[in-house]
């Protein structure tokens, strides 16, 4: 049995009317997202300058950033010069994103920005096991022009290209980012929620300081990472290379 306490038992009418009777706040609050997403679709734009960022190739142009198409999302990561782990929070968030190919056929495409020195920056992504495409800005600007100063918090910014004019159309930070994330959705569908001290919780359900259930980066590393494979993470080096799902050793 459970040391914590436990929500009431009552009779399957009595849960299905409170059922239904919540269900009634989630559906108006899936329309109050879904009006948030048209006023968002109706939302003027800026036009940015030519920006330069350096990529894993060397010196790009936002625009070539795009990659061709027509939407951009970037995630800006945090970064703290000469630290070994960077911010567990971001390392966590990008790490969900393994698959984005389903953008393609939205004309889209979503990466990393970092503050930090692209050499930096790409051994980090390697080290952790980071699937996204990663470009620094800590030659340019850009971040700090967006919202994602050196030294500052985590973004997203959205953009659209119109030929080779780069507008921006979107921002966000702190927990309005938690739209992107599937972890804390699943979290919130749980008994005991985040267990976080801030959360509205019953009397006596556990709690936790905030963050304190989080992963850290090493932790994110030791799933995801080693990426020191030529064909990423799924390559003969990456963290799946002896089908066993458990992380191989760096070589």
């Amino acid at each position: 049995m459970t040391a914590h306490p436990l929500p009431p038992v009552v009779d399957a009418a009595t849960w299905e009317r409170r059922l239904q009777a919540l269900r009634a706040r989630e559906k108006a609050a899936t329309r109050e997202l879904d009006a948030i997403a048209a006023e968002r679709r109706r939302l003027p734009m800026v036009q940015l300058p030519d920006y330069t960022l350096d990529g894993e190739d060397g010196p790009v142009r936002l625009v070539d950033v795009f990659d061709g198409r027509s939407q951009l999302i970037v995630y800006h990561h945090m970064w703290f010069p000469g630290e070994e782990w960077q911010c567990p929070g971001c390392t966590g968030f990008t790490a969900q994103f393994t698959r984005l190919d389903f953008l393609d056929a939205y004309d889209a495409r979503f990466v990393v920005v970092t503050q930090g020195p692209i050499e930096e920056a790409l051994a980090y992504r390697r080290r952790v096991g980071n699937r996204m495409t990663w470009y620094s800005t800590a030659r340019s600007s850009f971040g700090a022009d967006v919202g994602a100063p050196p030294g500052g918090g985590f973004a997203v910014n959205v953009f659209l290209r119109d030929g080779d004019t780069v507008h921006r159309t979107w921002h966000t930070g702190g927990r309005g980012v938690e739209q992107l994330t599937h972890t804390f959705p699943l979290i919130d569908l749980l008994p005991y929620g985040r267990q976080e001290e801030w959360q509205d919780s019953p009397e006596g359900w556990p709690q936790s300081p905030t963050y304190s259930r989080w992963p850290r980066s090493e932790d994110i590393a030791a799933l995801y990472g080693p990426d020191d494979g030529p064909e990423g993470p799924d390559g003969p080096d990456g963290p799946d290379a002896d089908g066993s799902g458990r992380p191989t050793q760096g070589r």
